[in-house]
């Protein structure tokens, strides 16, 4: 049984960081991608950033880009998204989803992905 679990939301400050993580289980992360997507109240969920499980290729929204990175620990089936110098309009649900990977073509499109946690907020003062 495929199962996400996404934690390390909270509320932080403007400029500050916040690293989410997202524990798969059910699966190996070298099979599949890894998305991570985020949605703020009234607004579409959007592709925040992903990483490919067989070669480790990454893709950034361009608004994160030099912000925010992403990794993960095969060991720990985990993947990460480190977030720097945080903005207000950062804020949101975030959502980590997995798909397998060659199935994906557009990396930070949601309808892509066939598994999803329940998400994380983060919340982003100014």
């Amino acid at each position: 049984q495929v199962q996400l679990v996404e934690s390390g939301g909270g509320l932080v400050q403007a400029g500050e960081s916040l690293t989410l993580s997202c524990a798969a289980s059910g699966f190996t992360l070298d099979r599949y991608v890894i998305g991570w997507f985020r949605q703020a109240p009234g607004k579409e969920r959007e592709g925040v950033s992903s990483i490919s499980g067989p070669d480790g290729v990454t893709y950034f929204l361009d608004s994160v880009k030099g912000r925010f990175t992403i990794s993960r620990d095969n060991a720990k089936n985990t993947v990460y998204l480190q977030m720097n110098s945080l903005k207000p309009e950062d804020t949101g649900v975030y959502y980590c989803a997995a798909g397998v990977a060659g199935s994906i073509t557009l990396h930070l499109l949601r309808y892509e992905y066939d598994y999803w946690g329940l998400g994380t907020q983060v919340t982003v003062s100014s």
